[in-house]
């Protein structure tokens, strides 16, 4: 038996009830009221409740449904209930769903509570680039591939996205890319050449604004910053990359500034350097540098020409960097669908984040740089903060940096950054972030591992335990109709909550809806079916959303049998599985058991 709840306004109309024939319906007519930032909007709702029972289309029966499926990775191919034959081939017919190989053997082989809500975005870089180590961390979870252009040629992090492009047309994934851009903040040069070099404790060595036609002299290091032996006082403590490494100045020689190691550690190239004084940061210099440099501008042509998801923006100071960005892009190509992820590591992004988060797509909470600029024992409150400030304003967050840093050079992590991976997941925050320890890092696929088996045990002892947090989520819809959207979202999530519903179904073109009902964090996972590829690939950031193409129309009985098909076909579901829908082309929640 199916029953559905419907809300129409007066704005709207009712729809037809000829969509939904040979079941028997009666309205109700309430006076209720649906929230708003700033008040309350009175308004009639009639609710429609059809209740009626379930059978399969005789146009989408199982025996010749269709679902594109990789063989865990290993290979494209289309399933249906008779055989499964394998091919490296995306199949276009209009009946098919794809939906990657990880997921479908988590659901087959673990059910729907098994699957992995917390995403995972990896650095790609040398240990990484390659077509079979790409695919090894495909099949191992991760959801998002990050290039940073901080490192690498363009030529090289187009060879990355033709690879990743390649693994999701003939393996069957929708990895998304991101691109990281450098931002203007002060920092090292190459390193001559060298991937990374250790300066041990007191050692001294030559930071310096000089261009040198030769190598670089040994214990060397190029700053991109003019005025920074200017700057700099002797006495000064010089932190790198966030403070892996610490200098103190000691000796000012021209364009040569001498340093000696404090703290010792491996040096990267382009590391971010910052200098504090007395205690303090010493700040003034960085915010008058632009936040998006020349060269990132044209790091972000490239972006827009080569179709990335995600471009993730560093060191942003304000919101209006974000709307002159988001302007730009748009007028540069009118049919990019590129998201913007603005990074928080600055004094000036804590001061403005509603605003900047606001104008963004997503957040990186970027520990590191931010710990540079805060005192440590900040962090932890910071970043708890930014990814409240996220999930309230509904926009994706990512936790980065130094999640298992010790994994860069040994095969376990450390009890303490397990413990950080753990709090993070608690949090709830959308996805975790490998940095080096994926992109140079002597184990990224044991790094990986970890994330995800951490991530997994935290939110089934989250859901075992009935921890439903008491985070009041604020009315964010900018319009009445999107209001309404938002409460039917919250509502579906309450109801699968109370129901212990096996899934929550959402068809949506445009992704919204499953971003406000991700936003609510139920404990079913997320089923979210899209018409777009991009907007598939899109949702892989999100939390809990399970992100499937898959052609619909406007009619939801249609497009539920149609669904119910294809999935048992491969048998993702089974009959009697109680699931919940939404659509954001129909104001309506439906609940149901697969017939």
């Amino acid at each position: 038996m199916s029953q559905s709840l419907h809300f129409f306004t007066s704005s709207t109309g009712s729809p037809s009830l000829s969509a939904f024939p040979n079941h028997s319906s009666y309205s109700i007519t309430t006076l209720s009221c649906l929230r708003s930032s700033n008040h309350r909007f009175p308004v009639t709702l009639t609710a429609n409740i059809s209740i009626r029972a379930s059978s399969p289309s005789d146009l989408d029966s199982p025996s010749s449904s269709q679902v594109l499926d990789s063989n865990n990775g290993r290979g494209g191919g289309i399933a249906s209930s008779a055989s499964v034959e394998y091919t490296s081939a995306v199949v276009s017919d209009l009946s098919s769903i794809e939906v990657d190989s990880v997921t479908a053997t988590e659901l087959k082989e673990n059910g729907f509570r098994s699957t992995r809500r917390t995403k995972l975005v990896c650095t790609i870089g040398p240990a990484t680039c390659g077509f079979e180590q790409l695919e090894a961390l495909a099949v191992g979870g991760m959801n998002v591939a990050r290039i940073n252009m901080c490192h690498g040629t363009r030529e090289w992090h187009k060879m990355v996205i033709e690879r990743v492009r390649r693994l999701n047309e003939e393996k069957g994934f929708a990895v998304a890319i991101m691109m990281d851009t450098e931002g203007s903040e002060i920092h090292m040069g190459d390193l001559g050449g060298a991937s990374s070099v250790k300066a041990e404790d007191g050692e001294i060595w030559t930071f310096s604004v000089r261009a040198f036609d030769s190598t670089l002299p040994e214990r060397t290091i190029n700053v991109n910053y003019d005025g920074f032996a200017e700057d700099v006082k002797v006495g000064d403590e010089l932190l790198v990359d966030g403070g892996m490494v610490r200098f103190e100045v000691i000796e000012k020689i021209g364009p040569d500034v001498n340093c000696q190691c404090t703290d010792p550690g491996l040096l990267l190239p382009r590391a971010n350097l910052t200098f504090w004084r007395d205690g303090s940061l010493v700040w003034e210099r960085n915010a008058m540098l632009p936040t998006i440099s020349s060269k990132d501008w044209l790091d972000i042509d490239f972006g827009i020409a080569e179709g990335v998801d995600f471009i993730s923006i560093s060191f942003v100071k304000s919101a209006e960097v974000i709307n002159h960005l988001k302007s730009y892009i748009a007028a540069r190509s009118r049919d990019s669908d590129v998201s913007l992820i603005a990074k928080i590591e600055s004094i000036d992004s804590l001061k403005n984040l509603k605003e900047i988060i606001q104008a963004s797509d997503g957040a990186m909470v970027a520990r590191g740089d931010l710990g540079a600029q805060i005192p440590l024992e900040q962090v932890p409150s910071a970043q708890q903060k930014i990814v409240q400030v996220c999930r309230q304003l509904n926009k994706p967050v990512i936790v980065a940096s130094q999640l298992l840093e010790s994994m860069i050079e040994y095969p376990t992590p450390t009890r303490a950054e397990v413990a950080d991976v753990s709090e993070a997941v608690r949090q709830r925050a959308d996805a975790l972030m490998l940095s080096g320890e994926s992109a140079m890092g002597q184990f990224p696929d044991k790094a990986l591992t970890v994330l995800r088996s951490v991530s997994l045990r935290i939110e089934r002892w989250w859901r075992e335990e009935k921890r439903h947090e008491a985070m009041e989520l604020p009315a964010i819809g900018s319009s009445f109709s999107d209001s309404i959207l938002e409460e039917i979202c919250i509502s579906a999530a309450k109801m699968a909550n109370n129901l212990e519903v096996d899934a929550l179904f959402v068809y949506t073109k445009t992704g919204h809806m499953a971003s406000l009902l991700s936003r609510c964090r139920p404990d079913c996972p997320i089923f979210a079916f899209t018409t777009t590829p991009s907007v598939r690939r899109r949702l892989n950031l999100q939390w809990g959303l399970i992100p499937f193409r898959l052609s619909f129309s406007d009619d939801m009985e249609t497009n539920l049998n149609k669904t119910f098909s294809l999935l048992k076909a491969r048998n993702l579901i089974k009959s009697g599985d109680l699931v919940i829908a939404v659509s954001d082309m129909l104001q309506s929640i439906q609940v149901m058991n697969v017939p």
